[in-house]
């Protein structure tokens, strides 16, 4: 306590400066309790003693009347420094995951240097009073619309405003069923999976680099010219060990000059690292994009965010409980972002299992490639208003999936002219008002946040812990708060159209997606019962960067082979529908070996693709007029 007390690394916001203060008077307390005359509170500063602290602090049976209880005091002290490191009203200088995020900001000079180029890529040019009134005419026809269509649905819409006997309007909402599957799609499927080549995983990965050249990325540390011989199998051997969480030991093969254990060890230290993680993630990403299928699959706009949970049976400060989880031990979570067109395009470690919605903008903002996502989807557990206006300042929408669609809050405002607009049904649901007022006030803030972040001059983690305050938002989150309900509402309402489920169901795919993904790197990392075994972040997140790399590598082979094999079938006669290609998946694994000792060499062919399997009979496919009558 004495050290803490004493300590010239703290520093405090305004939120923070009675704590900080209360803190650093802690050692004198402390000298004082040598002395043992009793604690007055006049001596103390009451206001930090929280409601749950009373009792102990001011009324301990054991001491004299009106004494305040040292220890006591003490504890109530360090739980509000706690509490204020979190929102970071106090902080500590210098440092990168505790400083103080208001620093890092554009303000003054910098930000008038940069403001009108960075507000005019986010669209944000506008006066706030002209931006404000397109957004709220823009709800406004959303309004209409849903009303509109609500009455034209008539009797078999699925979704209702009901008025329980407690008088307390919601919308009833049905549940999409699944869409069906024809019998052209189901044979198509089967037919693609007998059609892909067998093949293990560490001659997937250099027929890939074949292909992309992904391991050039793989730079060494010094920046030296030259490369030693067989470096793409030394590569491909120190993923497969970190991927597959198996070590060095299956892949070190004496007398191969690649991999011996020497050699491994130095290409780990000079090659292998964060930044080239990336930039051989950003080749597969694009080369992915130029294969012909994945047009149908989408166009990259679109993209979740979810996280994958990893026990950490290890002494490591960067792993936190969650019984749900991890049980009884400590564990992380691998948060990260793929688009429609089924590719990790970014990717954060991040300890136990915190609402994602603290970490979804850092990772969108820092992705390896791929265009800009312009939707976001995720689970409801990153539901946050804040979040949504914060995305909505950087022009993308915010768009998670809600398990209680109908006991969300929806919000309305006056139109621009000051008239109260009427939505039929819908009047007694949309009684949430939007505050302008505070939107205005804040406004200028608001633009040198979303510059700060599109930038990356601080990390939006911190900036939300700050604006949330523990429950208490600042202004600036009520601000931030009150423009996202307009984006909200917009969602909410998309995904409640009574005759148009298409956004509905494009989020639900793309969670799916999410999952497949998932259940393929749960393949792929099968050694030591899954769990991550490293004790620094460092490694931790080398590691699970592998492991992201490699699913993305088998992603682009299986993409490739995919587009070959519904090429071959075309050429063959076979007319296969491209609404039938568009629900293939790059992400099938029955055809992928990753288990065993492993042979890091490559067979795959000089020029083009392996040979493709067989073409299943034909009897049972149908496209919907008779494919069989067809050929005939």
């Amino acid at each position: 306590m004495k050290l803490l007390g004493e300590s010239k690394a703290l520093g405090a916001a305004a939120g923070g400066r009675k704590v900080l203060a209360a803190v650093r008077a802690l050692p004198e307390l402390a000298r004082r309790h040598v002395s043992r005359k009793p604690l007055t509170p006049k001596e103390i500063d009451a206001s930090l003693v929280t409601a749950s602290w009373r009792r102990p602090v001011f009324a301990n049976p054991e001491l004299p009347k009106g004494a305040v209880d040292r220890d006591a005091y003490a504890v109530c002290v360090l739980e509000g420094l706690f509490r204020a490191l979190q929102v970071r009203d106090v902080f500590a200088t210098p440092s990168l995951r505790w400083a103080d995020p208001r620093a890092h900001l554009l303000d003054g000079k910098a930000w008038e240097a940069i403001s009108e180029d960075v507000l005019a890529s986010l669209s944000l040019t506008d006066p706030v009073a002209a931006h404000l009134d397109a957004k709220l005419l823009a709800l406004d026809a959303a309004w209409r619309q849903m009303a509109g269509r609500l009455e034209e649905a008539g009797d078999d819409v699925l979704v209702r405003v009901v008025t329980p006997p407690d008088g307390h309007a919601r919308l009833s909402v049905e549940k999409l069923g699944a869409l069906g599957e024809s019998p052209s799609l189901k044979w198509l499927r089967a037919a693609c999976q007998s059609m892909l080549p067998r093949i293990d995983l560490p001659e997937l990965l250099l027929e890939v680099h074949s292909w992309t050249g992904f391991l050039d990325s793989y730079v060494h540390l010094a920046e030296v010219s030259t490369r030693m011989h067989d470096l793409p199998r030394s590569l491909v051997a120190l993923l497969i060990s970190e991927a597959c969480n198996v070590g060095l030991t299956p892949v070190i093969k004496d007398g191969d000059e690649a991999l011996t254990r020497g050699r491994l060890s130095h290409v780990d230290q000079n090659y292998v690292r964060a930044e080239t993680h990336a930039a051989a993630n950003a080749t597969l990403i694009e080369a992915q994009r130029r294969v012909p299928i994945v047009a149908l699959w989408g166009s990259g706009l679109l993209a979740s965010v979810d996280g994958l949970r990893f026990v950490v049976p290890v002494q490591t400060i960067n792993a936190a409980p969650s019984p749900k989880y991890f049980g009884y031990k400590r564990g992380l979570t691998l948060l990260n972002a793929v688009n429609d067109q089924v590719m990790g395009i970014g990717q954060m470690v991040v300890p136990g299992t915190p609402r994602d919605s603290l970490y979804i903008l850092d990772t969108l903002i820092n992705i390896d490639a791929g265009p800009q996502p312009e939707v976001v989807t995720t689970d409801q557990a990153s539901d946050s208003d804040m979040v949504f206006g914060i995305f909505s300042m950087l022009g993308s929408r915010f768009a998670p999936r809600f398990a209680d669609l109908g006991d969300q809050r929806f919000w309305r405002t006056e139109l621009p002219d000051g008239t109260a607009p009427v939505y039929g049904p819908l009047e007694a649901i949309a009684r949430n008002k939007i505050n302008r007022q505070k939107i205005h006030t804040q406004w200028s803030d608001m633009t040198r946040v979303a510059g700060s972040l599109v930038t990356n001059q601080v990390r939006a983690y911190d900036l939300l812990r700050m604006f949330v305050r523990n429950g208490r938002p600042t202004p600036l989150g009520q601000a931030f708060a009150e423009y996202g309900r307009i984006d909200k509402t917009l969602h909410l309402l998309s995904i409640l159209d009574p005759i148009d489920d298409t956004y509905r169901r494009k989020l639900n795919k793309q969670l799916t997606v999410q999952e497949s993904r998932h259940r393929l790197a749960r393949k792929i990392c099968h050694g030591g019962n899954g769990q991550i075994r490293k004790a620094y972040r460092e490694g931790q997140e080398d590691q699970l960067a592998a492991l992201g790399l490699v699913v993305n590598a088998v992603a682009l082979w299986n993409s490739k082979y995919l587009s070959a094999a519904v090429d071959q079938l075309r050429a063959q006669g076979v007319p296969v529908k491209d609404s039938d290609a568009a629900r293939l998946s790059p992400l099938g694994h029955a055809h992928l070996n990753v288990l065993g000792r492993y042979s890091i060499s490559s067979s795959a062919p000089a020029e083009g693709l392996r040979q493709l399997g067989e073409i299943p009979d034909l009897r049972g496919f149908s496209d919907g007029g008779g494919a069989e009558e067809e050929r005939a």
